[in-house]
């Protein structure tokens, strides 16, 4: 099984990219490609940059989509919606193939050091994703990302834990049927 994994911030310090780090120990027997959004810069999307043709970027992230059988992405939330990072990449790779996730199953969270965990980002994603070809199997958001993870122990938070571990297995036994 290859996984996709990554963050949907370019933040070094990205606590989103910590979220997919713990989750990923889960999967240890899989062959993983965490990737970095930063790898993925491109100009801003404009119609008129997109008459000029589509960065090396924008295949390159369709490319490694398409070399994975499922994706395990957090989204940090800016402002209430997509980091403007993640959204460049989306929207240049949306113009090359619609289906920018390749009809693949996905594991979808996100964090934030906020009460509600990124949830605005994750409720859009959950509404917008599957348009994209995304195959929502599991959701996981956290709040508080600073009183419920350690970035040696991962989620301490009991309950929070209990979930996440919960739907990391709901979601192994999802792409172990598929």
């Amino acid at each position: 099984m290859k996984i996709l994994a990554f963050a949907g911030s370019t933040s070094s310090t990205s606590i989103n990219r910590e979220l997919v780090k713990f989750v990923l120990k889960d999967f240890q027997n899989e062959e993983i490609n965490l990737i970095d959004l930063n790898d993925f810069d491109m100009p801003v999307f404009s119609v008129d940059r997109e008459k000029k043709g589509f960065p090396d970027e924008a295949h390159h992230f369709l490319k490694v989509i398409e070399d994975c059988d499922v994706i395990i992405c957090s989204l940090a939330e800016h402002n209430r919606s997509y980091s403007a990072a993640f959204k460049n990449v989306f929207d240049w790779a949306s113009r090359i193939n619609v289906k920018v996730f390749q009809n693949k199953l996905m594991f979808l969270m996100s964090t934030s050091p906020g009460g509600y965990g990124g949830g605005n980002v994750m409720n859009t994603a959950k509404t917008f994703f599957p348009q994209f070809g995304a195959d929502i199997k599991e959701t996981f958001s956290l709040p508080k990302f600073y009183e419920n993870f350690d970035l040696e122990s991962g989620v301490i938070n009991p309950e929070m834990l209990k979930d996440l571990k919960t739907k990391i297995e709901s979601f192994k036994n999802e792409i172990g049927n598929s």
